[in-house]
């Protein structure tokens, strides 16, 4: 029987300790949509730039190296297992860069997906490249595909054109790195900013929706999740993390912080202004299994 590490008082919010592959191995509970930032293997001694300082860029033992024959049978593990988490109509996304997104693309194609776009993250406040013999690294891809090619997808459309000025919403997002606000708990190594998150959960679930995050880190997936009326489950190996993880819950459980962090989140403020965020829906009977 799953123990959980945390859940929150309102059911919402769901973390475990442990291997993602082991632990998705042991309940059959389905989702709507599997958000997945997965190891980029980067942890090799390099450096870059943050806050006017020289930093190492190595993250943990869990981002070392490794050889592609290792990636891509660690991929393969890993995505086996989400799709037997996914519904039939759910889909799933995908970060990363061009060290590991290929190998990713490949195993999602091989094991079935269908997919459907491939976001280009374009970050407006990048870190300067230090070493000046190549392009300043300032994007992030974001795979986003369905379980079934023959099973039609959710997605959000008319949300998509509204907070894009009544245009359709283009694969590139130029959205910010993670804002200062957003570490008030601390900080994960490859945290993702509520901006890039909030409009994946937007664009591809109904309120009500479950949401899993295999790799969660400090769950900006699921902090985006509650804050737009959705449930999460989030699973990681360090324990560190998912303190990180639940403190952020319990941040946003208060009042104050749940609005403002709404006002902040461009797409949510302006949706919000517009009164077109949906309503909590009654899933009380579709709940996890521990």
């Amino acid at each position: 029987m799953i123990t959980p590490f945390f859940r929150s008082s309102d059911r919402a919010f769901t973390l475990l300790h442990g291997d993602c592959i082991e632990l998705l191995k042991q309940f059959s509970f389905k989702f709507d949509m599997i958000f997945a930032d997965p190891p980029y293997f980067l942890s090799n001694g390099g450096i870059s730039v943050q806050s006017g300082k020289i930093v190492c860029v190595d993250k943990g033992e869990w981002d070392k190296g490794r050889t592609r024959e290792y990636v891509d049978s660690f991929n393969r593990a890993w995505i086996k297992e989400c799709r037997e988490k996914l519904k039939d109509n759910g889909t799933i996304w995908v970060s990363g860069t061009y060290h590991n997104i290929f190998s990713i693309a490949n195993i999602l194609t091989e094991l079935g997906f269908k997919i459907l776009n491939v976001i280009t993250w374009a970050k407006t406040n990048p870190p300067p490249n230090i070493s000046c013999r190549y392009f300043t690294y300032s994007t992030e891809f974001i795979i986003w595909a369905r379980k079934s090619p023959k099973v039609p997808h959710y997605y959000n459309y008319e949300v998509m054109k509204q907070i894009n000025e009544d245009k359709q919403m283009t694969d590139v997002w130029q959205l910010p790195a993670i804002a200062r606000w957003e570490k008030s708990c601390g900080k994960h190594p490859t945290q993702k900013p509520l901006s890039v998150l909030s409009r994946i959960v937007l664009a591809s679930t109904h309120s009500g929706a479950w949401i899993l995050d295999p790799f969660t880190g400090s769950s900006t997936t699921g902090i985006a999740a509650n804050l737009l009326d959705r449930r999460f489950l989030g699973i990681d190996k360090e324990e560190e993390y998912l303190i990180l993880s639940q403190n952020r819950k319990k941040e946003i459980e208060q009042i104050s912080n749940f609005t403002l962090f709404r006002k902040k989140i461009k797409d949510i403020a302006l949706l919000n202004e517009k009164g077109k965020l949906s309503m909590k829906e009654d899933i009380s009977n579709y709940d996890l299994p521990f």
